[in-house]
């Protein structure tokens, strides 16, 4: 299998977004990803870690990926989160995101488990041979408390064909220097942090998987397209607009703060699923401040 990069650019990982009931809003997801397409993202991530996807149904998840393929009609890629603990239920849903039609899928190290580098190699390759799909795989130690080592990632990227990249969100530059540095040809490595993306694009990388792409995706998807043509200088003006947003995203934990941006921009109902809760009211005026200073109320 010959690689290339599934895709250059900037990825929205995707809300999902729910009815006051607590069912997933279909007609709202559909505007999102209409909202997404239409601000030339080039990459949208249903049911990871800001789609709240460890609390959807395995059914549920394979109903959000469909809805998103349907309403993305092959405008953007579609890269599903197919993410746990359990390496055969992460086949599962990886099949599941296949079968909705998703062009890849992105798979968290598991957490919890605290596995060695051996253990996560073999949970990937194993998903890797079940599930004939392209495999990206997305390496967050924050949440996971599991780091995906660079020897071990460029291990996969050497060994496994359909492991096609790397979703980085470890903030240990060294460590994604190394994978840049020594990856194979067509392997993507794409920054998990918005705040680091143009460092990391200005060190060879692809682009990025964004949270704050859902609330600004035509400023923060040009600002990365300026950065892959090496304009940083007007990227960098771009960068320091949306720095105070992109922080402001991780202020309570994430989706919480993108989830209330969204629903002050009357695009979806501010509701979450347990444990995640609304955002505190102490922190609201400082969202409405900023949503005001860029113009998205």
């Amino acid at each position: 299998m010959k690689r290339s990069i599934l895709f250059k650019g900037t990825g929205t990982a995707l809300v999902t977004p729910f009815t006051t009931n607590g069912s997933v809003d279909e007609k709202a997801l559909r505007r999102l990803v209409k909202f997404q397409i239409q601000n030339g993202v080039e990459a949208i991530i249903p049911s990871g870690t800001t789609g709240e996807g460890a609390t959807l149904s395995d059914a549920e998840q394979q109903s959000v990926t469909r809805i998103v393929v349907e309403a993305a009609n092959k405008k953007a890629k579609i890269i599903a989160g197919a993410g746990s603990n359990d390496t055969s239920k992460v086949i599962k849903l990886a099949q599941h995101a296949v079968d909705a039609g998703a062009d890849a899928v992105l798979c968290v190290t598991p957490y919890y488990n605290k596995p060695t580098q051996e253990g996560l190699y073999r949970h990937y390759a194993i998903i890797a041979e079940a599930v004939d799909a392209q495999i990206v795989v997305y390496n967050v130690p924050g949440r996971t408390s599991c780091n995906l080592e660079a020897e071990t990632t460029l291990r996969l990227a050497e060994d496994i064909p359909n492991i096609v990249g790397v979703k980085e969100a470890s903030g240990n530059f060294g460590q994604i220097m190394e994978i840049l540095r020594n990856r194979p040809k067509g392997f993507g490595v794409w920054s998990g942090d918005d705040s680091i993306t143009l460092p990391l694009i200005s060190l060879g990388a692809d682009g990025v998987i964004s949270v704050v792409s859902n609330e600004v995706p035509k400023m923060f998807s040009h600002m990365v397209r300026l950065a892959l043509k090496g304009k940083f200088d007007e990227a960098l003006k771009i960068q320091y607009r949306l720095l105070p947003l992109m922080n402001f995203n991780f202020i309570e934990s994430s989706p919480i703060p993108v989830k209330a941006a969204l629903a002050e921009m009357e695009m979806i109902e501010e509701a979450y699923r347990l444990p995640l809760v609304p955002l505190s009211d102490k922190h609201r005026p400082k969202l409405q401040s900023i949503l005001k200073e860029l113009k998205l109320i």
